[in-house]
C-alpha cells in the first residue's frame, strides 16, 4: 500500500515514463536505471490509523503511551501530531479532532502537518481503537529497525577510518544498542496469582536452607545473622569517613563470597588500581603486612606463607575493573556482559562519588542532581540483573565537627539526599580508636574494634555489629575469629591451648612449652595444620 502511494506521488511529480520507478517488494524500490534501492522500515498507514484512533477514543492513549514516543513515527508530521496529543494528555485536557487541531494551531505547526483537512482525514481512517496496541507495536518495531540501521551505518563508516580506536568503537556500539533496548523494551505488570506462586516457590526453597542465608553471604557471622546475606535486587550503600576501612570491609566481604562460597563477584575500583586491590587481597589472605608487600621486604618463610595461602584466592571468581571516571552507562554495559558470561552474584562500586552520570549536561553542572541520577541508576541495575549492588560512599565533614563519639548518621551522606532514598540498606563503618577513643561506656577496650551500623534496612531491623579490624593486614573478620596479643581486648581472654590461634610470630598464646598445633583461624581463611616446636614459625 505504501509503495503504491510512493508510486502515485512520483507520477504526480511528473515522472510518467514507463520505467520511472516501481515497487518490487517490501521496503525495496526499482529506480530508473534498474538499480535496487531501499526504503527505511516504516508503517505509515498504521501510523495514520493509530493517530486517528487516539482522536476518536479518549482512553486509547493509555494503551500505547508506554509503547510509542514521538520519534517512533516515521513521518515528521505524524511526530508533531502525536507530540500535540501527548501534550494535551499531560495537561489533563480532552483529546479529539478539535483539541488537537487547536493545539497545533497554537504552536504554529498546523500547516506543517498538512492543515485541518489532513487531521480530519486521519479520523476517517478507523472506526475504533480495537487493535491500537497491535498497530502501535508494529510502529515501534519499525522505529527500532531504523535506529539499528542508523547505528550500523555509523559503525560501518567509522570502521573504514584508519584513525578509529576499535575498542572505543566496540564500547560505543554496545552503549548505543543498550540505549535502544532500554528505551523501547518495558517490563509489563504481573498479576497477583503469578506473584503469589513465585513467592511461595521462593519460601519453599528457603525452608531447606539451614544456615538462614537467603542472599549473598558477607562471611561475617553476626552481620549475616542480622541481614541473612546481601539480598538480591537491593542497593546497599556503605558509607564512612576516609580511613575507616570502607575498601577493607568490602574487599573482605567479596573475598568471603568468592572464596568460601564460590560466588562470582565483580568490583569496579574507581579509586585504586587493580594491582593495588590485589595486593590488599594478598595481604589479608596471607596475613602479611601491607607495608612489607609494598616494599617487597619479605622474609623467606613469609614468601612460603604467601604462596601457600593465596592458592584459593588465585582461582576465586573475582572480576576487577579499575576504569577511572566510569560512567553509569559503561557500568551497566559491563555488568550485563559479566552477568551473561560469568553469572556474577554481587557488584561492588568503590566509590559512588567518583562515577560520572550520563546526563548530557541537562543538570547544568549540579553535582547533587547528577549523584541522584547515579544512585537511581544503580538501584535499577540491581533490579535488572537480580544481584545486590554495594556502592561505597563518602560522608560529609559534618561528622568531624560534631562532639562526642562522632558516630555517623543518615544526614551525613554526602552530596545527595536521594542516596538515602534510593538505598534499600545504608551501612556506616565506625572505628572509635580512629578518634582516640580507647574504651566504651562500660570500660571495655575498643582497640581493633570496627562497628558496622545498620542505619537503614528496608527488609529487617536496625542494629550495630562489632567486627575485628586488623589494620596491618587491612582486613575485617569476626570478632571472635582473630586473636593476637596486640589486638585482643583486655576483658576478653585468649583461646585455650587446645585450640590456639597463631599470628605466625612463633608465639604460644597459652605459654605451654613443647610442641603445639598451630591452626590459623583468622576469619577461617585456612584449613592447614602444622605440628612442630613452638619457637619455630610454621613456614
Amino acid at each position: 500500500m505504501e509503495n503504491e502511494k510512493t508510486f502515485n506521488f512520483l507520477k504526480k511529480s511528473g515522472s510518467n515514463a514507463p520505467n520511472s520507478g516501481r515497487a518490487t517488494g517490501s521496503n525495496r524500490w526499482l529506480g530508473n536505471d534498474g538499480s535496487m534501492g531501499k526504503l527505511p522500515p516504516q508503517a505509515v498507514d498504521l501510523e495514520e490509523a493509530v493517530l486517528g484512533a487516539l482522536m476518536i477514543e479518549k482512553d486509547a492513549l493509555s494503551t500505547v503511551a508506554d509503547i510509542l514516543k514521538p520519534d517512533s513515527f516515521y513521518k515528521e508530521s505524524h511526530q508533531r501530531i502525536y507530540g500535540a496529543i501527548i501534550n494535551l494528555f499531560a495537561n489533563s485536557e480532552p483529546i479529539d479532532l478539535l483539541t488537537v487541531t487547536a493545539k497545533l494551531r497554537s504552536t504554529g505547526e498546523l500547516e506543517l502537518v498538512g492543515g485541518a483537512p489532513y487531521i480530519t482525514e486521519l479520523t476517517s481512517k478507523v472506526n475504533s481503537a480495537a487493535n491500537i496496541e497491535y498497530h502501535a507495536r508494529i510502529i515501534s518495531q519499525a522505529s527500532i529497525k531504523r535506529e539499528l540501521i542508523k547505528i550500523s551505518s555509523e559503525i560501518q563508516r567509522e570502521s573504514f577510518e584508519d584513525t578509529t580506536d576499535v575498542f572505543h568503537l566496540l564500547d560505543k556500539m554496545e552503549q548505543a544498542l543498550f540505549t535502544i533496548s532500554e528505551s523501547n523494551i518495558r517490563k509489563n505488570f504481573s498479576d497477583m496469582g503469578a506473584l503469589m506462586r513465585q513467592a511461595l516457590d521462593e519460601l519453599d526453597k528457603k525452608k531447606n536452607n539451614t544456615d538462614g542465608l537467603t542472599g549473598v553471604p558477607s562471611g561475617f557471622s553476626a552481620l549475616d545473622r542480622l541481614t541473612s546475606g546481601w539480598q538480591r535486587t537491593e542497593l546497599i550503600i556503605l558509607a564512612a569517613r576516609p580511613g575507616m576501612g570502607k575498601t577493607a570491609f568490602v574487599v573482605s566481604s567479596l573475598r568471603n563470597a568468592a572464596v568460601e562460597f564460590n560466588m562470582p563477584v565483580a568490583i569496579f575500583s574507581l579509586e585504586m588500581s587493580s594491582v593495588q586491590l590485589v595486593n590488599r587481597l594478598i595481604s589479608a589472605e596471607a596475613e602479611i603486612e601491607g607495608e612489607k608487600l609494598r616494599k617487597g621486604s619479605l622474609a623467606p618463610h613469609e614468601w612460603a606463607q604467601m604462596h601457600h595461602r593465596i592458592n584459593r584466592l588465585t582461582n576465586a571468581p573475582i572480576f576487577i575493573d579499575d576504569t577511572p571516571a566510569l560512567s553509569i552507562l559503561e557500568l551497566r554495559a559491563k555488568c550485563r556482559r559479566l552477568k551473561a558470561q560469568h553469572d556474577i552474584q554481587m557488584i561492588v562500586i568503590d566509590y559512588l562519588q567518583l562515577m560520572t552520570g550520563d546526563t548530557g549536561g541537562k543538570f547544568g553542572g549540579n553535582r547533587e542532581q547528577e549523584i541522584a541520577s547515579i544512585s537511581r541508576a544503580l538501584k535499577n541495575l540491581a533490579k535488572e540483573l537480580d544481584v545486590p549492588v554495594i556502592a561505597l560512599s563518602q560522608l560529609s565533614r559534618a561528622v568531624e565537627t560534631r562532639g562526642g563519639e562522632k558516630r555517623p548518621q543518615l544526614s551525613d551522606l554526602r552530596e545527595s539526599g536521594s542516596i538515602e532514598q534510593d538505598a534499600d540498606m545504608v551501612i556506616f563503618l565506625y572505628r572509635p580508636e580512629y578518634y582516640g577513643i580507647t574504651q566504651d561506656e562500660t570500660g571495655n577496650s575498643v582497640a581493633g574494634i570496627g562497628e558496622v551500623i545498620l542505619a537503614k534496612n528496608r527488609s529487617g531491623s536496625l542494629d550495630t555489629v562489632q567486627l575485628r579490624f586488623v589494620g596491618k593486614y587491612t582486613k575485617f573478620s569476626d570478632l571472635d575469629s582473630y586473636y593476637s596479643p596486640s589486638t585482643a581486648p583486655v576483658d576478653r581472654p585468649l583461646p585455650p591451648v587446645a585450640n590456639p590461634i597463631s599470628s605466625f610470630e612463633g608465639q604460644n598464646p597459652a605459654g605451654t612449652p613443647g610442641n603445639t598445633t598451630f591452626r590459623s583461624k583468622a576469619n577461617d581463611l585456612s584449613n592447614f595444620d602444622y605440628t612442630g616446636p613452638t619457637e619455630e614459625p610454621p613456614f
